[in-house]
């Protein structure tokens, strides 16, 4: 098999698994164009068409899907091979694809991503971020990182062991004028910054005392659709906020947001990497799981 050969038949395992031609190329690494050219000899060369293609979507012809029933195994083979000699690297390389919640990236990206590219300069890490959860495989991901009750059941998962909650919060400005909440209800009576969820869901806000859980449908002037969003509009007085702890702990440090409430919000399950079970991964891989067990035991500042 030639390499170019090789690399055409992961663009079209790439394409049908993504369903877009431009979504196949972003994950290659190539143009949309060259990607598309790639494709046309390729099916130039087996005198079929692969592809059925208009300008909304892209489908598997009858040819395609059997083509690529039958070269998936193959090319599966073909990569555990490389993984299993790139293992025997003393050096860890090459590239880990991760997935996570944008909150989630955030809680380990200064303790945890980066003390390991320092470490391991020569792997490279393409972090994903995504408010809903995707099938890592079918994706094309070595590792997902998701709160630990999300995490598929048939995934191996790695509890980093951070402690999460959820936080209510304002400006102390905002607090002066309108004085603070002491139990959810009250929330009813003020000016909340709403949140928008990926399926186009409004948040409800959680709340739980004693072990019976509380639901607020708040209201207010704004709709986020991003924490990070919420956190400025709370920070410049535009209401309460609800979000996750780890990103206002350093606002509320420097006295720019007040938490209220905060007996009424439990702890969350805690942070986990998952990944399916692996005969022979890569030394990149390995590393990582490695640095993440050593994160979670407290060893990684």
């Amino acid at each position: 098999m030639t390499r170019p050969l090789f690399a055409d038949l992961d663009a079209v395992l790439s394409i049908a698994r993504q369903g877009s031609f431009r979504a196949a190329a972003l994950e290659l690494g190539m143009s949309t164009t060259a990607l598309s050219n790639a494709i046309a000899k390729l099916e130039q060369r087996l005198g079929v068409r692969l592809f059925n293609r208009t300008t909304r979507s892209v489908s598997l012809t009858d040819a395609g899907q059997t083509f690529v029933a039958r070269i998936t195994p193959a090319m599966t083979d073909i990569h555990d091979a490389m993984l299993a000699v790139q293992a025997l690297q003393e050096t860890p390389t090459g590239t880990l694809r991760i997935n996570a919640f944008a909150s989630a990236a955030r809680e380990v990206m200064a303790p945890l991503i980066l003390p390991f590219l320092r470490r391991y300069p020569q792997v490279k890490i393409d972090l994903v971020t995504e408010g809903k959860l995707v099938d890592i495989v079918a994706a094309g991901f070595d590792l997902g990182l998701r709160p630990l009750d999300l995490v598929p059941s048939d995934m191996i998962a790695v509890s980093l062991g951070l402690p999460r909650e959820n936080a209510v919060v304002a400006s102390p400005e905002f607090l002066r004028m309108h004085g603070a909440p002491n139990v959810p209800a009250d929330l009813y009576r003020y000016r909340c910054i709403r949140a928008r969820l990926p399926n186009n869901a409004l948040l409800r806000w959680r709340f739980e005392k004693g072990g019976v859980p509380v639901h607020i449908d708040v209201q207010g002037a704004i709709t986020l659709d991003e924490a990070s969003l919420v956190r400025i509009a709370a920070r410049e007085g535009m209401g309460l906020g609800y979000v996750q702890e780890a990103d206002v702990r350093d606002d509320i440090a420097a006295g720019q947001l007040v938490r209220v409430l905060k007996d009424w919000t439990p702890s969350l399950a805690p942070l986990a990497l998952y990944y399916p079970g692996r005969k022979t991964p890569p030394a990149a891989f390995s590393a990582f799981i490695h640095a993440a067990r050593e994160f979670a035991g407290g060893k990684v500042s």
